[in-house]
């Protein structure tokens, strides 16, 4: 079952109750959950004990036992105390959305950096959870807490380890996080630029990502298809190579435990030279949730990439009728960086392409570079990322002048920068 509280005007965003619900519906089903009964409740005041009002929790009693419902998922964060009283309520497991999502990131993370912020998050969020929920254990009340019976030394113990468990998680991350810097030094002086695709979870990045690279990365109609993110290399219309990544999609709500393991996936955004925000044109909460992706990219400290201006893809256009394609068409036509197409036909991805191309050629600069004859790899490099306009070759030296993207200036400084320590 899936319960979705529907908190009074202001308190639940822009979206309507039947989207917030639909959505919660998906994440449940993303992992092969089946869905008996859901329904959303008004909540005019969130009661303490359950959240939602007495009636709705004993008309929804009635439900679970008739239907033998054995998970029901409430779509808002619940207190252990609220948790517990459901659970004691309707005789049967009560989840909450952290609950769910930790879920979801936990049966899909593959690479060792996703499972370690995974169970990371899963821990930090199950600590909070031991609070007096040892309710089969005697307790002792009063005091400094210096005397405490069995059920204390049971929470003390278990927090104990799992506080350890945090420790060494923590130290591992660091680890991890060490050789991916190493990976992406790498990658700089491979020096391609890179463009990341992000937006709401479902909004075709997977499907666009394997049109574009010719891949075949796991793209599913389903709430959290992807969370490694995956890179792969493309050569846009003028020849030049980039690196194009697909990423975790956002949702709204993002639980704070999972914050830090979105941060860690989301450095490569950080490194884009371009970032494409990819949207659900078809979907009717699209407008929320162009913000929720804006909002949670600013909350991960990635504020001066929205500031920057982010590529925007009017997705799913095939999934709208002929009379709203057409004025999807000519709204993306009126607004800079915002294009409309559909990732899964392909209709409008070549003049995707050429608009990056375009972007990354935007504000070239010219340089006269001096390379030696003898280092065939500089010269290639140049003709492989710049535009040679001229060159004047004698004994040793050849001198060409080159348009280059401000990335590549950058990369073509930190090289002779590079050949200048090491002669």
């Amino acid at each position: 079952m899936v319960v979705h509280p529907a908190l009074k005007a202001g308190e639940g965003g822009c979206r309507s109750p039947e989207g917030r619900l639909a959505e919660a519906v998906g994440l449940a089903q993303a992992i092969d959950l089946d869905i008996v009964a859901a329904e959303w409740v008004a909540v005019n005041k969130r009661r303490p004990a359950t959240l939602i009002g007495k009636g709705a929790v004993e008309r929804l009693a009635v439900l679970v036992e008739e239907q033998a419902i054995a998970v029901a998922v409430i779509d808002g964060h619940l207190t252990p105390v609220q948790q517990r009283n459901l659970e004691k309520a309707w005789s049967c497991k009560v989840i909450d959305r952290t609950g769910l999502i930790l879920e979801i990131f936990g049966a899909r993370a593959r690479t060792r950096e996703g499972t370690l912020q995974v169970e990371l998050a899963a821990l930090s969020y199950q600590r909070s959870r031991l609070v007096r929920s040892w309710t089969h254990l005697e307790r002792q009340r009063g005091g400094f807490g210096f005397l405490g019976g069995p059920g204390e030394t049971q929470i003390e113990a278990d927090r104990r380890m799992i506080g350890d468990r945090i420790v060494k998680l923590k130290r591992e991350l660091e680890e991890v996080k060490r050789t991916r810097e190493l990976h992406r030094h790498a990658r700089r002086r491979v020096p391609y630029p890179i463009i990341a695709l992000v937006g709401y979870t479902n909004a075709g990045k997977s499907t666009l990502f394997n049109t574009l690279t010719r891949s075949e990365v796991l793209a599913k109609d389903m709430l959290f298809a992807t969370l490694d993110p995956t890179m792969r290399g493309l050569v846009l219309p003028s020849g030049r190579r980039v690196i194009l990544s697909d990423t975790v999609g956002f949702v709204s709500d993002l639980p704070h435990e999972l914050v830090a393991a979105f941060r860690a996936t989301l450095e490569e955004v950080l490194e884009a030279d371009i970032v494409v925000h990819v949207r659900d044109i078809s979907h009717p909460d699209t407008e929320a949730q162009a913000a929720d992706v804006e909002t949670v990219l600013k909350e991960l400290g990635l504020a001066e990439v929205v500031d920057r201006g982010l590529v925007e893809v009017l997705n799913k256009i095939d999934c709208l009728p002929e009379a709203e394609r057409l004025e999807c068409r000519n709204q993306a036509e009126r607004r800079p960086d915002c294009l409309a197409l559909s990732a899964l036909t392909g209709d409008g991805v070549e003049t995707l392409l050429a608009h990056l191309d375009s972007r990354l050629s935007h504000g070239q600069e010219t340089i006269e570079a001096e390379v030696a004859l003898a280092d065939g790899a500089g010269i290639a490099w140049l003709y492989r990322h710049g535009d040679v306009t001229a060159r004047i070759d004698d004994d040793h030296v050849a001198r060409l002048t080159v348009r280059l993207d401000p990335a590549n200036a950058e990369r073509y400084r930190q090289r002779l920068a590079k050949k200048s320590k090491n002669p």
